[in-house]
């Protein structure tokens, strides 16, 4: 079975020869590929819990960029093998060349606009230095994107990743409740916009918010009397009731690729709220609904959602959705050119 590395910029915690992540992406495709490839991870390490069990056996973590370039130059003694690398990163980044210097054609697997995220983080400066490394980076590997305008015109494949099987497509459920019940799944990062919902929506009490999150010790952070916070379920069952237990799903990023927590509510036919920033997630998808990031805007989206749910869910029945299974066969495909 041929080898392939897929080098990635998140960070992994081990505990006891196990290994964990928060993001689900770096979980499931990466078991997803092992049945076609001896899949070996290599990743930064983290001093901090994770949320997902990763079944791999060959994972390497590295705290510093230098041991992490070493383990890159060293993978590269093996003849036969193929590099995927995870999103454009500072450490992705330098891995690449070296990946080049040595031979090796590596693929970079773009999952989101990292112009915008570098933006968010870093200002002004970010957008440029995230463009310096994806013009260099798109001259030395293939590219695949979660959507077109990922790639910025460059030659590449356009894959749509999922973690959706039949489970979450089945059964589904809908609530009876006075309450207006929102839900928001993912970590608490500033560019996932959370800090700027929970402005939104303070001191409304006939609005309460339930933040599945990834992050221990969030009460520290999140002291709201409407807001119910709960540590990430990996339990797929528990998950999906919770989405079946609110009535709007909230996703409040400033920056979003392809968020599986999207196809989720979808899945589940949960109507959807975003903000101006990622409006180009909508696409084709029915339910998913606009607001500008403040309380007037969004009360009224709210309100227009809950004046038609019934009509928006049967419309929603109507979205297309991709499966787990055709997205690691897309991929699987396209890594093995």
């Amino acid at each position: 079975m041929q080898k392939l590395f897929i080098i990635s910029n998140e960070s992994i915690y081990e505990n006891n020869s196990k290994y964990f992540c928060d993001n689900l992406d770096l979980k499931s495709t990466p078991e997803g590929l092992n049945k076609t490839f001896e899949v070996n991870i290599i990743a930064r390490k983290s001093s901090k819990e994770r949320s997902h069990s990763i079944n791999i056996e060959n994972i390497s973590i590295y705290r510093s960029i230098l041991t992490f370039i070493l383990a890159v130059i060293k993978s590269t003694k093996n003849k036969d093998c193929k590099y995927l690398l995870i999103s454009i990163s500072p450490y992705t980044f330098v891995a690449s060349l070296f990946l080049k210097l040595f031979g090796k054609n590596p693929i970079f697997y773009l999952r989101s606009d990292g112009h915008m995220e570098y933006k968010t983080i870093l200002g002004f400066i970010g957008p440029i230095i995230y463009h310096i490394m994806f013009v260099i980076s798109s001259s030395v590997s293939r590219l695949i994107g979660c959507r077109s305008h990922i790639l910025k015109g460059k030659k590449g494949k356009v894959v749509s990743p999922s973690q959706l099987d039949t489970e979450w497509l089945s059964n589904i459920k809908n609530i009876e409740s006075k309450n207006i019940k929102l839900l928001y799944v993912g970590r608490i990062r500033k560019e996932k916009g959370i800090f700027s919902l929970l402005k939104i929506i303070e001191g409304k009490e006939d609005i309460h918010l339930t933040i599945v999150g990834a992050e221990n010790n969030m009460s520290k952070h999140i002291k709201q009397n409407n807001v119910i916070l709960k540590k990430i379920e990996n339990n797929k069952k528990k998950l999906i009731n919770i989405y079946d237990d609110h009535k709007i799903f909230i996703l409040p990023s400033f920056t979003e690729g392809h968020p599986m927590v999207l196809l989720e509510a979808l899945a589940r036919r949960r109507p959807v709220i975003i903000f101006e920033e990622i409006q180009h997630v909508i696409g084709s998808k029915k339910g998913i609904f606009i607001s500008k990031r403040n309380y007037e805007s969004f009360y009224g989206t709210i309100n227009e959602i809950l004046n038609n749910y019934k009509k928006i869910q049967e419309d929603m029945g109507q979205n297309q959705l991709n499966t787990k299974k055709q997205f690691i066969k897309d991929l699987t495909s396209y890594v093995s050119l």
